[in-house]
């Protein structure tokens, strides 16, 4: 599907926010955009009218979102990706289906958000191990690969890190695990539809992110890319009609998990999700992730730069490099909870993260936004 060279301040029609609102929390749950309405709309409207009759073209649909989601992972085969529920299913997936041993180790961050916490911790009964690395310096990636030891049976990360905005370089990290045989997984949901990515270039062998923040998508479905070369190390542990090799023969007796990663997907498809995710797809497809990209930069370094001005302590990342999204501050002489406050008073839609406010604006947010949320402090 071509990319268009469409400007980003026209993508700004497809957000008709109410006035007064100033959304800066797509690290949280992001606004859908028009064409997403539309799709829901249609779909809802099928429903009501003809019901299940035009089933073969809602799955249409569905591939086509396989496809758009191959492409937001850097290209890789439709075959290796899946539609699970949320990341943390995804991940859990991941957990539960890996055969551990007594003393075998997992790496995570010190920043990690739950959802690349706890499906970990919950292994302790195996007698494995999870290690929370330190993420502080200049070279968090060494940091993470120096705890690497012959024990290292996977190593599970965020791309970016929820509070503070870290923005690793996963390359390296990729590339010792696979020298080592070690399992590498990256929890994407907060770099997948904000910067380009490409699992193959960073080694990933599992890759997982719910739709609903930089993807601007629904709550409730999840990409989940697993290699194939790794598929059958995952032991299957959800059973039903959807992932057999023959999931339209309803009448045999027989059956084999499919060869695809359509394996993890046990049951009927969140069709509505479907409809919803492929339509937000399309607009960052038809604007391209490096416009995307470019253009989320500019907003986030107009924070900056604002924050700056008011005295603000930055507790994110300036340097574009370690950035994405996330700009997490403080205010001098005001608990974060207060400024959190006074902003959500003031129309702002954010967070408190990190031990500060979290503001996330994507690549559609105007300047006017930017500016008005800075006035409030």
């Amino acid at each position: 599907m071509a990319h268009t060279d469409r400007s980003p301040l026209d993508i700004a029609t497809q957000f008709p926010q109410q006035d007064g609102l100033l959304y800066l929390n797509h690290a949280a749950v992001a606004p859908w955009p028009l064409r997403t309405q539309a799709a829901v709309s249609e779909f809802a409207r099928q429903n009501v009218h003809i019901g299940a009759r035009d089933y073969p073209l809602w799955l249409k649909v569905e591939q086509q979102l396989r496809e758009r989601l191959a492409w937001l992972v850097g290209g890789v085969h439709i075959d290796e990706i899946c539609l699970l529920k949320n990341t943390s299913e995804g991940l859990s997936v991941i957990a539960q289906g890996l055969e551990w041993h007594t003393g075998d180790q997992i790496i995570i961050s010190d920043q990690e958000f739950p959802s690349n916490r706890i499906p970990w911790q919950a292994l302790a009964n195996q007698g494995v191990d999870v290690i929370e690395v330190n993420l502080e310096g200049d070279n968090p990636e060494q940091n993470v690969i120096d705890a690497m030891g012959p024990r290292t049976r996977l190593v599970s990360l965020s791309a970016v890190q929820y509070g503070s905005g870290l923005l690793m370089d996963m390359a390296p990290i990729g590339a010792a695990c696979r020298a080592q045989g070690t399992l590498f997984c990256v929890d994407a949901i907060q770099i997948l539809g904000a910067l380009p990515f490409s699992a193959e270039r960073v080694q990933a062998d599992f890759v997982v992110a719910d739709g609903h923040k930089w993807m601007l998508g629904p709550e409730g479905l999840a990409l989940f890319y697993c290699r194939q070369a790794v598929q059958d190390q995952l032991t299957l542990r959800q059973h039903g009609w959807h992932m057999v090799t023959d999931p339209g023969n309803y009448t045999r007796k027989d059956w084999q998990p499919a060869i695809t990663a359509k394996r993890f997907e046990c049951g009927s498809p969140n069709m509505l999700g479907a409809h919803a995710l492929n339509a937000s797809l399309s607009l960052l497809q038809d604007t391209g992730m490096d416009v995307v990209a470019n253009a989320l930069q500019q907003r986030v370094q107009r924070l900056i730069d604002g924050l700056h001005s008011k005295g603000a302590t930055l507790l994110s990342p300036t340097a574009r490099e370690r950035r994405a999204g996330i700009v997490t501050f403080r205010l001098p002489h005001e608990a974060p909870n207060e400024t959190f406050q006074r902003l959500k008073n003031g129309g702002v839609v954010c967070a408190e993260r990190g031990g500060g406010v979290r503001l996330s604006p994507h690549f559609y947010t105007t300047n006017s936004v930017i500016d008005q949320a800075l006035d409030l402090l």
